[in-house]
């Protein structure tokens, strides 16, 4: 097997070829990349991200500056993929042999690594730690599109690699990259930043995003992935995202990297994530519906679908025996997946409450991937009382917890709308609110009298609650 003729074919640069076909767009986490590429330190990059996400693309824009505008030794960089079959069989220590071999690294200079697939080789986060422990000489960037079981392999990490979680693409990049650019929207740079507005600017605001609600429709069939997003046709679009979704992930990975063997079944429980988009997990429920399938081997699915970034999990909000007994909530990794799979295509926005979850989803997608890169506990609350009101995301960065309510509807929101908002401040003591509405001109900040509450911290008073239409919320928890 010529391994050194695969290797010359995936690194153009040593014959000194540029890249053929690299997108000229960069995701916002190329910053991150950079930011790793130019630290002198020993530490490992990995990037984790569901498949079609674009971490090929990082690794390979970020090879281009450095060969083009760096003038890095293009032999000192090697890129390898380990969803090639002759590479993965080769394995990692002959891959290394074949690029040493065909390119020797100039004294003095050290070599850099970008591997591909890394879930494909066996113990890669033994190897990964052994090379940042004890060759200084040699940086290791990796990415995964499935990430190991167990919490071994994150104490493993700890102090050795940095982790860039790659979601799929967010609302303002989505819009960079098929349309060209984002409205200005005034440098608001959060949610919160909004309660400080009078009338005036939230009259301009809504002005200049009048034409984000059909854009951000547009992202909700089409979804983040970024190669089915620019397809010409919705119809091409959802294929291929079925194609990626259940043909390789579903039946490939799930196979050979975690050993299910009753993909069927595995299947069934993500169609019915699909069709029961946001709502708590009864597991219990779940295996009554799906035949033959356990409580057990629900949780063990949604663990396996985690790991593989296909959904994102919100636990309750709380401390101690509540958070312990609480129920989590699943959502998919994207908005267009369950319209994918569903096949539900344009008819999506002419279904309210299938067109209301997919708002849901993305508002949470967007909110998990800001906040949490800011250190913030993202989560939902439920009330134990009898009634058992919700708040779809509490998020809390130390400074109290913001509840933001999902309203996304054509017919005003009434008081009677935000009964669970209205509940968790009373319990909370909370002075704000956000809810996320439908129509671009349902913006602003209104007081509401709040009444006597009855948990820890309750009062009375007013409390602001803000109301911001979905398309211009997801821009902004976007970065703008």
């Amino acid at each position: 097997m010529d391994l050194a003729g695969i290797l010359q074919g995936f690194n153009p640069w040593w014959a000194g070829l540029g890249q053929p076909d690299l997108p000229a767009f960069r995701r916002d986490a190329f910053a991150e990349v950079w930011e790793w590429v130019e630290a002198t330190g020993p530490r490992g990059l990995v990037v984790s991200g569901a498949r079609q996400t674009g971490k090929t693309t990082l690794f390979l824009q970020a090879i281009e500056d450095l060969v083009t505008k760096e003038g890095y030794p293009p032999a000192a960089i090697l890129y390898a993929t380990f969803d090639h079959p002759a590479l993965r069989q080769a394995g990692l220590a002959r891959t290394l042999e074949a690029w040493r071999e065909a390119c020797p690294v100039l004294p003095g200079t050290k070599g850099i690594l970008f591997l591909d697939e890394i879930q494909n080789v066996p113990d890669w986060q033994v190897w990964l730690k052994h090379q940042v422990d004890f060759r200084r000489g040699l940086r290791v960037a990796v990415t995964g599109s499935a990430t190991p079981l167990g919490a071994g392999a994150a104490e493993s990490g700890v102090g050795r690699w940095e982790t860039l979680r790659l979601p799929t693409l967010s609302f303002g990049e989505y819009l960079r990259l098929r349309h060209g650019s984002t409205p200005d929207i005034g440098g608001i740079g959060d949610l919160a930043d909004l309660f400080d507005r009078d009338r005036a600017a939230f009259a301009a605001l809504a002005a200049r995003s009048a034409e984000l609600p059909a854009r951000f429709h547009e992202y909700l069939t089409r979804g983040g992935f970024p190669e089915p997003a620019c397809a010409p046709e919705l119809s091409r679009c959802q294929r291929l995202l079925r194609e990626d979704l259940l043909d390789k992930v579903l039946h490939r990975d799930m196979t050979a990297l975690y050993g299910v063997r009753r993909v069927p079944d595995l299947e069934r429980f993500f169609l019915y994530l699909c069709e029961h988009e946001g709502g708590i997990l009864d597991t219990t429920a779940v295996s009554r519906h799906l035949e033959g399938v356990t409580r057990q081997g629900v949780a063990n699915w949604v663990d396996l679908l985690e790991a593989t970034h296909l959904v994102h999990r919100l636990r309750p909000h709380g401390y101690g025996k509540e958070v312990l007994r609480g129920r989590e909530k699943v959502y998919l990794a994207d908005p267009a997946i369950a319209g994918a799979v569903l096949m539900t295509g344009r008819h999506l926005l002419e279904r309210p409450v299938r067109l209301a979850a997919a708002v849901e989803c993305a508002v949470v997608k967007h909110a998990l991937t800001r906040y949490r890169r800011e250190g913030a506990t993202v989560s939902y609350w439920r009330d134990r009382s009898a009634d058992g009101l919700e708040v779809d995301l509490i998020v809390d960065r130390g400074e109290g917890p913001l509840p933001i309510e999902v309203k996304y509807q054509e017919t005003p929101i009434h008081a009677g709308k935000l009964a669970g908002l209205s509940r968790f401040l009373e319990k909370t003591g909370g002075r704000r609110g956000i809810v996320i509405t439908r129509m671009r001109d349902d913006l602003g900040v209104t007081r509401v009298e709040r009444g006597p509450g009855k948990g820890q911290g309750s009062g009375t008073g007013a409390v602001e609650v803000l109301k911001v239409p979905g398309a211009l919320a997801c821009l902004i928890l976007s970065g703008g």
